[in-house]
C-alpha cells in the first residue's frame, strides 16, 4: 500500500471519530465555543507537529507570500467551514450532517479538475454519482 493511502485512511477514522467525540462535548456549550476550544487544541497540536517536531522554520523562510496567501485563504475556508459544520452538528444528527459534509468531495473534485488539471476517469465520476446520491437520499423528504 502507497503510504498515501495509508495517510488517507488513518485521517478518515480520526474524521469519524472526531464529530462524535464533538458532539458529546458541545452537550452544555453552544457551538461556536465549542469550535473555539476543539480548534485551540488542533492549533497547539499542528504547531507543535510542523516547528517542535519537523523544524519547519526554515521551508517556511523560503517559500513564496503567494503559497502563504493561498495556505491562509485555504485557512480562512477551512474556518467557515468549521464553524457551519458546528452550528449543523449542534441543532442535527451527526449521522445526517457529516454525511452532508462529506458531499463536499464533489466541490472538491470539480474544482480539482477545473483548478489543478487533474485526470478525469470513469471511476471517480462513479464515486462522485454514489456520494451525491447518498447525500441526496439522506436530504430527501
Amino acid at each position: 500500500m502507497e503510504r498515501w493511502i495509508f495517510y488517507a485512511i488513518i485521517s478518515m477514522v480520526f474524521a469519524g471519530i472526531t464529530s462524535v467525540i464533538a458532539k458529546f462535548g458541545m452537550k452544555d456549550l453552544n457551538s461556536d465555543t465549542a469550535l473555539a476550544v476543539r480548534t485551540a487544541v488542533v492549533f497547539s497540536i499542528v504547531t507543535a507537529n510542523a516547528f517542535l517536531f519537523r523544524n519547519s522554520f526554515i521551508e517556511l523562510q523560503q517559500t513564496s507570500a503567494k503559497n502563504i496567501l493561498f495556505l491562509a485563504f485555504s485557512g480562512i475556508t477551512t474556518s467557515l467551514s468549521w464553524i457551519f459544520y458546528y452550528r449543523a452538528m449542534k441543532e442535527g444528527q451527526v449521522a445526517y450532517v457529516a454525511s452532508i459534509d462529506k458531499a463536499s468531495i464533489i466541490v472538491t473534485l470539480l474544482l480539482s479538475f477545473i483548478l489543478l488539471k487533474e485526470p478525469l476517469s470513469a471511476k471517480v465520476l462513479a464515486g462522485a454519482a454514489f456520494i451525491l446520491t447518498g447525500m441526496l437520499i439522506l436530504v430527501w423528504k
